[in-house]
């Protein structure tokens, strides 16, 4: 997706952006991308499979942030997030736009936990990522 780059997203948007993805890609598959913490498997899983294919980074860049914009939405609907626009300092740490705040204040990056699971490989996992993430909002069950 080359011009995902172009125009830069904001954190007004972002659940559009998330939606959109599911629609595109549940369309296709039959992927349960459903917004629970469970549904991070399958974000690990897909990943995984861009990975296994070697794609490259800038070839796949609209898929990670399809999948980073899906990653944060569950962190609003499952953990309480907020998304929030970077400020400079903070685009400049995080190499992106745009990510989400907890309810006890911290800010996170899933568009760029996305990117490194992709980089990494397996020690990066998204379902692990949200079960270990500090700042949580307490829910009954997801």
């Amino acid at each position: 997706m080359p011009g995902a780059r172009a125009q830069q997203p904001t954190a007004r948007v972002m659940r559009q952006h998330a939606d959109r993805f599911v629609t595109r890609v549940t369309a296709r598959n039959r992927l349960p991308l459903d917004y629970s913490v469970a549904s991070l498997r399958v974000v690990d899983f897909l990943v995984d499979g861009l990975r296994k294919g070697k794609a490259d980074r800038e070839r796949v860049a609209g898929t990670l942030f399809g999948l980073g914009a899906y990653v944060g939405e569950v962190l609003v609907r499952r953990a309480g997030a907020v998304w929030v626009d970077f400020d400079a300092e903070q685009r400049t740490y995080f190499g992106q736009p745009v990510g989400v705040r907890m309810p006890d204040g911290r800010v996170w990056n899933p568009l760029g936990k996305v990117v490194n699971r992709f980089e990494a490989g397996r020690e990066e996992s998204l379902q692990t990522f949200y079960l270990l993430l500090h700042g949580r909002a307490r829910q009954e069950a997801s």
